[in-house]
């Protein structure tokens, strides 16, 4: 029993020490590595005390725990030197595309100075321990640092829809959903979004942020709830089960904030309503014709869209199984060249949905960067762990090396970012 024990606490670590930086593991990485890594040299003392049956085996095993941890640090220690010593013509080519978060600001302020990334995405992880006033000087900063290199300010971004989903608060007042307004008479819930939009928008502008991942554009169903959804929740999050409601709000809303400075994000195209399942941590597909969605989950997309030149496109990790059923739609040519840009004529920017999500990061981060890139999609988010910046990057530039990324699309994302840029705007 001991041996079986050994072996299995031994495989455990081994797989541990190899994934010390997956995000998974966030939570514990200061300090998982040098605890694995002791604990298999620990077990290493022990078969060699004990003189173990078929010890050779077991001593390779045990030995195998630390050299996993130095292998997983080496790759991401190789991964960011690589990332951090591109060539100038690369880092500002590719570096616009990124969208990260981070929790001290000394993990992005060389990345702003060069150019290796566009934008920011800050939550309470940033306010945690510290003042609204703190963070506003923090943003303010990176933008004096942008602004003395030479380059265009940096896109702020928080996640702060109201309701359930405020990530800047309590630091920021706790304001209510759009979906709180949608059972009041038409012209008084216009009214009312729009100045719910107004506040959120005087908010974030007071810290810096320029664009609110907000509003929440899909549409709610009376499907049982998912015990396993922890973090998607859009039955909560959702304005209501009716298009022409959620659009009604959502547009309003949208123009709230914007006449603030701030930029709206219509999310989470094609519409998480039909997923049953949390995208965070599950695939997931939309199986209904692609007419069935145009007439319903689609309108208030193209509302929203049609009706605020500054609002973002947020795609998500669902597959459209209509459209292109091999691919999230995240990263799907079909879908964010083919149906967004081609067929509605969408020329504003396309920002994914947190690429560290287990349907991207666990079935092949590279790709999705790869493809993203080459469907048209303009920014690239990595909110939830920050850190994963280096290997997407890397990504990116190694398939930038392989003459992979398609110089159409990066020039027309280009065009689209300068004018889209934040010292653009009105």
């Amino acid at each position: 029993m001991s041996r079986v024990i050994g072996w299995c606490l031994g495989l455990l670590l081994v797989a541990a020490g190899a994934n010390i930086h997956d995000p998974y593991l966030m939570a514990v990485r200061g300090w998982s590595g040098p605890v694995i890594a002791a604990a298999g040299l620990c077990g290493l003392l022990i078969v060699l005390r004990r003189g173990v049956r078929q010890r050779v085996a077991m001593l390779a095993l045990w030995a195998a725990v630390p050299l996993a941890v130095l292998g997983a640090e080496g790759v991401f220690q190789a991964r960011k030197a690589a990332v951090l010593s591109a060539p100038e013509a690369v880092a500002s080519e590719l570096g616009r595309h990124f969208m990260v978060g981070y929790e001290r600001v000394e993990e992005v302020e060389g990345l702003a100075a060069r150019g290796l990334i566009g934008g920011i995405f800050v939550s309470r992880r940033n306010l945690a321990g510290r003042t609204a006033e703190e963070l506003r000087d923090e943003i303010r900063r990176l933008q004096d640092i942008r602004r003395r290199a030479g380059l265009p300010p940096l896109r702020v971004a928080a996640d702060q829809e109201g309701g359930i989903v405020s990530k800047l608060s309590p630091w920021l007042p706790n304001r209510p959903a759009p979906s709180a307004l949608a059972g009041m008479p038409p012209d008084e819930r216009r009214a009312a979004a729009r100045a719910l939009g107004r506040d959120h928008g005087r908010d974030l502008r007071s810290l810096g942020v320029t664009i609110n991942f907000a509003p929440v554009l899909d549409l709610r169903t009376d499907r049982a709830p998912d015990p396993l959804d922890f973090n998607s929740l859009i039955a909560r999050r959702a304005i209501a089960s009716d298009p022409a409601v959620v659009g009604d709000v959502a547009a309003a809303y949208a123009d709230g904030l914007a006449e603030t400075g701030v930029q709206p994000t219509v999310k989470h195209f094609p519409g998480l309503g039909r997923v049953g399942t949390d995208t965070h941590h599950f695939r997931a597909a939309i199986g209904d014709s692609r007419e069935t969605l145009e007439s319903t989950d689609w309108r208030p997309f193209r509302q929203v869209l049609a009706g605020n030149p500054q609002a973002l496109l947020m795609v998500g990790h669902v597959i459209l199984s209509a459209v292109d059923p091999d691919r999230p739609a995240s990263h799907s040519h079909r879908v964010v060249d083919g149906v967004i840009r081609r067929d509605w004529g969408y020329d504003g920017l396309v920002v994914t949905d947190d690429l560290v999500m287990t349907p991207v990061y666990q079935y092949g981060l590279c790709r999705a960067v790869e493809e993203a890139l080459n469907a048209g999609v303009d920014l690239l988010l990595l909110a939830f762990d920050g850190a994963q910046y280096y290997r997407a990057m890397a990504c990116a530039t190694d398939a930038a090396r392989r003459g992979e990324l398609h110089p159409t699309a990066l020039a027309a994302s280009r065009e689209r970012l300068g004018r889209n840029s934040a010292d653009a705007l009105p």
